[in-house]
């Protein structure tokens, strides 16, 4: 863990203020302890940045998962029964006050319709699907697909 320290000029912040952003956005802080320095027109505000050294920040080191657009990787039928999952799981998800990952992303979703899941250890298959989450939501999802491929 290292200390940098930065002094932003309240009068006139702009040259400061970036340098502190710059140094902010390029390695990976852990937490910023500012005081408020009242010193008439020379005032300022002074900045402790706790940070690790040898690690980048978010912008730099973390990649964002490239979303998928499922309409272009699954077929016309496929891609239907995989809506009809995306709004059983907002319902829940919803009824529960969670987010929808909480109960399966996206991916696990279209797993279970290109493998044509039908049984609780085909479910259970798929990367990612726990014992909470088969406790919880198995059963509503086989029953989701077996009325969706019976309606076919």
């Amino acid at each position: 863990m290292q200390y940098r320290f930065f002094s932003i000029s309240a009068r006139d912040p702009d040259t400061d203020q970036h340098d502190f952003n710059l140094f902010c956005n390029s390695h990976r802080i852990l937490d910023v302890d500012k005081q408020f320095v009242d010193s008439g027109l020379n005032s300022y505000w002074s900045m402790c940045v706790t940070y690790i050294e040898g690690q980048q920040g978010p912008g730099k080191s973390v990649k964002k998962r490239q979303r998928i657009d499922y309409r272009e990787h699954l077929s016309e039928q496929d891609f239907t029964r995989y809506l009809q999952l995306r709004a059983l799981r907002k319902q829940l998800a919803d009824d529960e006050g969670v987010p929808v990952y909480a109960l399966f992303t996206n991916e696990q979703l279209a797993s279970m319709v290109t493998r044509n899941v039908k049984t609780l250890s085909e479910l259970e298959a798929i990367e990612g699907i726990g014992q909470s989450r088969m406790d919880n939501y198995a059963e509503s999802f086989l029953a989701a697909l077996n009325a969706i491929d019976s309606s076919e």
